[in-house]
């Protein structure tokens, strides 16, 4: 885990890590930082402490879960498995060593750096994954896919139409945490919900 490997003859030298589950994901630069190109799917912290998987509501829960969409594991081989907020909150640490879950401010980062269409520069390009993606065009490697989400009861939402990522950023309450969605207009909302919800997670590099 946390092994690099590169392309050397590529112009652009790309990048990858592997997670503890042997899922390899890609890298992209965009500006200062360096993002994987995809939704983490790993099942373990990356100490290899199993992540529970529970069938049952989410609310009273305060460790660490993930689901995937409509309990269909097919589905998190395009977009990831849903994490809570918990996971997030680990010590044992949910991304490959050298990465870690970015802060509100990390995201905030990002998008300013793709300033004018920020979402359509964020976004998978066509239709093979989002419902609805006028004018999408990826230029920012970024790679956007809409994992939808999990309530906190027991009901999965939005597959193919929304994008939620979390942050590491917990609120003053300390009871929820700040996310950023993309969905079908050119806007990044950063929101704070319930750490009980279940969202994708994509990776910074840096400790």
């Amino acid at each position: 885990p946390g092994d690099w490997s590169s392309d050397t003859d590529s112009s652009t030298k790309l990048q990858s890590v592997t997670d503890i589950d042997g899922n390899v994901y890609n890298s992209v630069v965009i500006g200062s930082q360096t993002w994987m190109n995809r939704n983490l799917n790993v099942t373990k912290y990356k100490d290899g402490s199993t992540i529970p998987n529970p069938s049952g509501s989410w609310a009273s829960l305060s460790t660490g879960a993930y689901g995937d969409y409509n309990n269909n594991a097919t589905n998190s081989n395009t977009y990831g498995k849903l994490y809570n907020w918990f996971v997030v909150g680990d010590s044992r640490g949910i991304c490959p060593d050298g990465w870690h879950v970015p802060t509100s401010a990390e995201f905030t980062v990002l998008t300013n750096e793709l300033g004018v269409d920020t979402v359509l520069k964020m976004k998978e390009a066509g239709t093979d994954h989002w419902n609805s993606n006028t004018n999408a065009t990826n230029d920012s490697g970024f790679t956007a896919l809409p994992a939808g989400w999990r309530g906190t009861g027991v009901t999965y939402n939005g597959l193919r139409s929304f994008a939620y990522f979390w942050s590491s950023t917990t609120n003053t309450n300390s009871s929820s945490a700040d996310f950023f969605e993309l969905k079908s207009d050119d806007t990044v909302y950063r929101r704070s919900l319930s750490k009980a919800y279940g969202f994708s997670i994509r990776c910074l590099l840096g400790d």
